[in-house]
C-alpha cells in the first residue's frame, strides 16, 4: 500500500525538504525504506536544515517505533561528519592565511596573540579558534606585508 499523507498539502513524491513535520512523522511511522532513505539523504546533505530539524522534532516528541533510534543515529552521524568537514575547512583556511602572511608560524601566532603550539592545533584542525581569533588571523593573512617587520 503506497504512503499517503493526511491533513497536509504535501505529497509523498514531493521533495522531502517541502514536507511538514506531520508528513515526516507519517513517513517514519508508515513509510518504507525508500522514504527513510530520502529523509536520511536530506539529513546528510544538510544536518541542521529543515528536514533534519523536522526529524529531530518528530523523534523528540514521540519516537516512532523502530525508525526513531535509527534516524537519531543517522542525524548524529551526519552532524559529526559535518563538524569534521567544517574543522578541516577552517584548518585549511588558517594554513592559507599563515602562508599568505609571509610570517613564520611562531611570528604569526605571536601577532594574533596565541602560542605557536596552540596555532599548531588550529592548523591540524584538532581545535577551532574563536570567532575573534579567526578574524585576527584573516586580518593578518590578508594584510600586505611590504613594510619592514
Amino acid at each position: 500500500m503506497p504512503l499517503a499523507f493526511r491533513n497536509v498539502t504535501a505529497d509523498p513524491d514531493d521533495p522531502v525538504e517541502t514536507w511538514p513535520a506531520e508528513a515526516v512523522l507519517t513517513a517514519l511511522e508508515r513509510g518504507g525504506l525508500s522514504h527513510w532513505r530520502r529523509l536520511a539523504s536530506a539529513m546528510r546533505a544538510d544536518p541542521w536544515g529543515p528536514v533534519a530539524r523536522a526529524v529531530e522534532e518528530v523523534i523528540g516528541v514521540d519516537p516512532p517505533y523502530g525508525t526513531g533510534p535509527l534516524m537519531a543515529e543517522i542525524l548524529q552521524q551526519a552532524r559529526q561528519e559535518q563538524d569534521r568537514r567544517d574543522r578541516e575547512e577552517v584548518a585549511a583556511e588558517i594554513v592559507h592565511l599563515v602562508a599568505r602572511s609571509g610570517l613564520t608560524r611562531a611570528e604569526f601566532a605571536s601577532r594574533i596573540g596565541t602560542s605557536a603550539s596552540r596555532l599548531s592545533t588550529y592548523l591540524a584542525g584538532t581545535v577551532t579558534p574563536s570567532a575573534a581569533l579567526l578574524v585576527r588571523m584573516r586580518r593578518l593573512g590578508h594584510r600586505p606585508h611590504l613594510e619592514a617587520e
